[in-house]
């Protein structure tokens, strides 16, 4: 592994009245630890998953691709201050790599498009293709199956929001192979039970007062398109 322990200072946070410093799940965890070559991060939406997956991205120096234009009303301070109060501890020194989210990819495609016009072979790292003229999922899948076969630790946010059944289970596969040569860590956070199925990865709950390891057949999201399957009609009814 590249990435070993996360640590969060929560005594040394700034404004326990604002998000994201306000969640009791990082009031209340100490440290993470990164044992393996996927880590899962399971929780509802405000839970602070995507929010401590940004964090730890910053805080292992990762660059995070932000919009030229993200036109605001209302403005927080401290939503993007978590990494100042994580530690991280690293095997043998840190590695490069790559931090995704679903609208942080829009615009990269774009603007790789531009530079792609004056500099063709600047496809070529990501399949050789546009990624803008192929759909959504398959341009996706495209970032994937070549950005992943470098070295390096990867932050995935819902990578699974464009994609498929059969290309999430395709993504998982690409992830198990890349980790399994030892070449590529990943930390996902995900809704998405197919890609909690990862074999031998640690799975970290955020429904719970502290992050904690949780088995699969634990999470809240087999539990519930478990029970969907089984019975669709009755489910639906009793979600009502």
């Amino acid at each position: 592994m590249f990435l070993k322990q996360a640590a969060i200072h929560s005594d040394t946070f700034p404004d326990t009245n604002a998000y994201p410093f306000c969640l009791e799940i990082l009031n209340r965890t100490n440290t993470l630890g990164f044992d393996q070559g996927i880590t899962l991060f399971s929780g509802e939406n405000g839970t602070g998953k995507s929010t401590l997956l940004k964090a730890l991205g910053l805080c292992c120096g990762i660059h995070i691709w932000e919009p030229e234009f993200l036109l605001r009303c209302e403005t927080n301070p401290h939503e993007k201050q978590l990494h100042r109060y994580l530690t991280v501890t690293w095997d043998q020194g840190p590695v490069p790599g790559s931090y995704f989210g679903s609208q942080i990819f829009s615009h990269f495609a774009r603007k790789l498009e531009e530079w792609a016009l004056t500099d063709r072979p600047m496809l070529d790292y990501f399949g050789g293709k546009s990624l803008i003229t192929q759909s959504h999922g398959q341009s996706l899948m495209s970032y994937f199956s070549n950005r992943y076969q470098r070295k390096g630790l990867y932050f995935l946010d819902e990578p699974e929001t464009a994609l498929s059944p059969k290309s999430q289970v395709a993504l998982l596969n690409l992830i198990m192979g890349e980790s399994g040569k030892g070449h590529a860590q990943f930390v996902i956070a995900t809704h998405s039970p197919i890609l909690l199925a990862c074999p031998d990865a640690v799975i970290y709950n955020f429904n719970g007062p502290e992050i904690a390891p949780v088995l699969y057949e634990d999470t809240e999201y087999y539990r519930l398109y478990k029970a969907f399957m089984t019975d669709p009609s009755s489910f639906i009814q009793e979600m009502k």
